[in-house]
């Protein structure tokens, strides 16, 4: 049945994409979810742990013991926000965008070998889809 392939593909394929991304950065001391938390706060700073939640697909429990995590290695730090006393605002501190770059650097291996399993002509097609699988509802 296709789509339970798919389904079985998916997985499969988002196991090892998470094995290679944790292998790449074990050395540095990250974790998937805080590199992709670090990348969200860098690249948009002032975001409060819902909103990273939201944008990382990870529960507010996880978002906040991961940024607990980062705060202590100093990666980010963690202000209260103007009006909102609970609400905390959340920014990369320079160690944290060099530790952002270390795992960039990291993962360009990583990313070659995606990018040379794409499909012959480009991947366009498959970006748009796994874009449109990523963005729905759930």
């Amino acid at each position: 049945m296709l789509e339970t392939r798919l389904d079985d593909l998916l997985r499969r394929a988002a196991a090892t994409q998470r094995l290679a991304v944790e292998r790449a950065l074990a050395d540095l001391g990250v974790t998937l979810a805080q590199y992709a938390v670090l990348k969200t706060v860098a690249e948009t700073p002032g975001l409060s742990n819902v909103e990273i939640a939201r944008a990382e697909r990870l529960t507010p429990q996880t978002t906040s013991l991961v940024l607990a995590n980062l705060e202590r290695k100093r990666a980010v730090v963690r202000r209260a926000h103007e009006r909102h006393g609970r609400i905390r605002r959340t920014e990369a501190t320079e160690f944290g965008f060099t530790l952002l770059t270390a795992c960039r650097d990291r993962l360009i291996g990583h990313h070659a070998r995606l990018a040379a399993a794409l499909p012959v002509g480009g991947g366009d097609g498959v970006e748009s889809w796994l874009g449109r699988l990523a963005d729905m509802r759930v």
